[in-house]
This record gives structure tokens, sequence and C-alpha cells, in this order.
């Protein structure tokens, strides 16, 4: 598998049974690796992977499953009730419990931790002060959404969402009324992206998820969400500034030009007068527009500060 969390889990096991045995020079550890996935790594196939669930394959005409409660009673798998109970706690401190199975019968678990960026928490309460709703979305099951959720300031929160349904749930959002901005990184995610009125691609997330997005934050960095929502704010501010302007002022220069005042006060404006106002008024509109190139992102520091303009 390529999902994240596969490499993870691969780059544990070369650390855990291998620790001290592997040469210290980056070229030799790769040659090491590939010395050692040769000898215990075993051959799968028909490898398949479970939107939402997990993957399958066959190993030595086995079928194995790695994967969540789901993808176990799809295939008939019973969790022993100590398995179920260690994985409620994994769940309860916010880990991602991976159940294994071999030929029907369970033979394990790994927890598994996602680590939050550190930014994370105050990105959402800066999402909040700009006026804006947060919702998690979230293929995970509910005791480590809520964990999550609770950990970074989100009150709604909707988990155990196959991907077809987050798209689902974000149609309905959109059908109450509401402009909604989707976040993500995976395959996942990717019809969420597509259906959402804004979709946002992390820089490290999948190649179909950055495909379905209309913005890449190719830094990584949840604080880019909160840039760019603030500059494109900004931005629509100063479009209405510059029609605004615009508008105003050939309300009243048109009429000039055009000698509305001449029978009452004698003013004329002459042709190249005339013509050097437009001008004006076309390069006024440039220089206010440029003014956007001054434009700084809130530090991470001062988000809190930023509110609904």
């Amino acid at each position: 598998s390529e999902h994240p969390l596969a490499k993870a889990v691969l780059e544990y096991a070369f650390h855990f049974h291998f620790f001290g045995k592997l040469p210290s020079s980056k070229d030799g550890i790769e040659q090491r690796k590939e010395q050692i996935l040769s000898q215990w790594l075993l051959e799968a196939e028909d490898f398949s992977a479970v939107p939402g669930k997990g993957v399958q394959c066959l190993i030595n005409d086995k079928k194995v499953l790695i994967g969540n409660r789901a993808l176990m009673n799809e295939n008939g798998v019973t969790v022993p009730p100590e398995a179920e109970s260690f994985l409620v706690d994994l769940e309860l401190n916010a880990k991602t419990g991976i159940l294994v199975a071999y030929d029907s019968s369970f033979v394990g678990l790994m927890g598994i931790a996602d680590p939050l960026k550190r930014e994370a928490a105050v990105v959402v309460e800066g999402l909040k002060k700009m006026g804006i709703h947060p919702v998690m979305l979230t293929g995970d099951n509910w005791r480590t959404a809520q964990a999550v959720a609770k950990e970074v300031g989100i009150e709604d929160v909707r988990a155990e969402v196959m991907p077809a349904g987050k798209a689902d749930v974000v149609r309905s959002l959109q059908k109450d009324g509401s402009i909604v901005a989707m976040v993500g990184d995976g395959i996942n995610d990717s019809p969420a992206l597509a259906a959402a009125d804004v979709g946002m691609a992390i820089g490290g997330g999948t190649d179909i998820a950055i495909e379905a997005a209309d913005y890449v934050l190719v830094r990584n960095n949840l604080e880019d969400v909160i840039t760019a929502i603030d500059l494109s704010r900004k931005t629509f501010n100063r479009i209405r500034w510059n029609y605004f302007f615009a508008m105003a002022y050939n309300v009243v220069a048109i009429p000039v030009a055009a000698g509305a005042l001449f029978p009452l006060t004698g003013l004329q404006m002459p042709p190249w007068l005339a013509g050097a106002c437009m001008a004006f008024s076309s390069v006024s509109v440039v220089c206010s527009s440029l003014l956007l190139r001054r434009y700084r992102k809130p530090r991470l520091t001062t988000l809190l500060q930023i509110t609904v303009e």
C-alpha cells in the first residue's frame, strides 16, 4: 500500500526488528532494507484497497485483512473482548486502531497516532473569529474523532464517513445555503474537494486530492488556510472599493466633461483635460489594486486578532 500509515508501519518494523543492525550511511541503509525485504517480506497477491475500511490481499493463498471494525465484520472476523477493550482505549486517546486478520482469524492490532499540527487549535479558533463554522469530516471512528475534535476545539463532528459520504455532507451544507470550503490531503477527500465551493489540498497530500482541489497549500501548513481566506477577503474588498470609486468618479466627471455646468457657471472642460481625467480614473484603479502587493499574511500569534470584516 502507498498509504502514509502503511509506510509508517513498515518503518517501525525496520527499527523494531533490526535496530542497531543497519549501516550508518544512507545508501547502506537503503541497500540493507532491500536485502531485508527480500528475506522476510512475503509476496502479496490480489491486493486491493477497500475505501474507508482498509486493505486486503492473499498471502500463501490465505486472505489477509488490515483495517477497521467494518472490514472485520464484513468478512466474519471476530474480535476478542480483550482486543476490543484495548481498541477502545486507543480510540479514547485519539489513536487509530488497525486490526489484522489472517485466514478469517484475528491475529492482532496496531495503534497509530497521527500527531496534530502544532498550529491546528489556533487555526480553528482563528476561523471561528473570522465567522467561519468549522466541521470535521473523517472516516475514523467516533471515539477518535471526538478526542481529536475536543483537542482542536471543533464542536461539529461527522465521523465514520465514507469518501462518497463526505461529498454528500458538503452538498447538504450547500443546500442549507452555506458556502463550503473543504481542506483535505487524501484520496478519500477527493470527492468532497471536488464538490465544495472551494477545495484546498495540503501540498504533501496525494496527487488525486491535489488535482481535485482549487487551491494547493504548498507549505503543508494549516496557517495558510487562514492566509488564503484573509487574502481572498481583502482582494474582494479591494475590488468593491475600486468599483465604488470608479462609479462615483464617473458620475461626477462625465457630466462635467459633457458641459453640464457650463450654462450655470460657464465652466468648460477642454478635451485634453477630459482625456487626462479619464486616464487618471484608470490609473487610480490600477494603483489601488497594486496596493495588494503590500499584503502581509497574519502571523500565527496574531490569528486570534482577525475578526469578520
